[in-house]
């Protein structure tokens, strides 16, 4: 069996839909999951806009400089998944990597059935948003909860 994998680069989140007013639309994305404008959210929000891969939380201290601290930075994180604006990548050494989600996610669901990419090349990893997680066909007695699949390769940048 041979499984084709499309490589595409994460779109920016239907939520920032007009470029130039990023930071409206920041704000506006705060506000709609009833969370107060901070700058460190703010800040944190824009970072994800601004990078087409997945980011771990010790890239995001890095480039939010030192303005905040390691446990802003892990609360801001955990607030954006449990709101469904942001999403969880496993990695293979179970570090945590995080992602913007896509529109169909809201507070306490994610609908995140899609493949994600990490290039052995660049270590870059990309939300394969048009390669859906194939379906996984249990025995009647068990439930699955999350089915996470990990592609590793090299990306079309790197190609």
């Amino acid at each position: 069996m041979v499984l084709q994998i499309v490589f595409l680069q994460i779109r920016p989140n239907k939520n920032f839909v007009n470029l130039g007013m990023e930071n409206e639309a920041i704000n506006d994305l705060l506000k709609r999951n009833q969370l107060s404008v901070t700058d460190s959210r703010k800040k944190i929000l824009d970072l994800f806009l601004k990078n087409s891969g997945a980011l771990a939380h010790s890239d995001i201290e890095k480039k939010a400089g030192e303005r905040f601290d390691r446990v802003t930075v892990y609360r801001t994180l955990q607030t954006f998944v449990e709101k469904g604006i942001i999403h969880t990548i496993p990695t293979a050494d179970n570090a945590i990597l995080y992602a913007l989600c896509k529109d169909e996610c809201s507070s306490g669901h994610h609908y995140d059935n899609h493949v994600h990419f990490v290039c052995d090349n660049c270590n870059v990893t990309y939300c394969l948003d048009e390669v859906v997680t194939p379906e996984v066909k249990l025995p009647k007695a068990f439930k699955p909860k999350v089915i996470e699949v990990v592609v590793s390769g090299v990306c079309e940048n790197c190609n």
